[in-house]
């Protein structure tokens, strides 16, 4: 089971935008290698920074609109919003560590 929630084109404002805590937006489709390969990594780091950060996860194949909005051209992209807004971006799939050296820095 995934610690991460699953985010759509309708619930996507109330989860991400209207979020009281940062968001990690994961941009990802079932077809993606690079996707699945990170899939795990996020799920941990969900669970690690449970009520610091919230991951959320876009399938990009049936919420277009939330992709086109963030041009989101290849996947997997993370998005890092706070307030509301973009922070940060990563396109492609990093390893662990790496992935929570840029949380550490978002959180900062």
């Amino acid at each position: 089971m995934s610690n991460a929630t699953a985010v759509s084109d309708a619930t996507f404002e109330a989860e991400v935008v209207n979020s009281s805590v940062p968001v990690i937006v994961d941009f990802w489709a079932e077809w993606c290698g690079p996707c699945r390969m990170i899939a795990p990594i996020l799920d941990q780091i969900a669970e690690e920074y449970k009520g610091r950060v919230k991951v959320v996860k876009v399938d990009v194949d049936s919420n277009s609109r939330t992709a086109s909005q963030f041009s989101v051209m290849s996947i997997p992209t993370l998005l890092f919003f706070k307030g509301g807004k973009v922070q940060d971006q990563i396109v492609g799939a990093l390893p662990k560590k790496m992935l929570q050296e840029k949380v550490e820095k978002f959180l900062a």
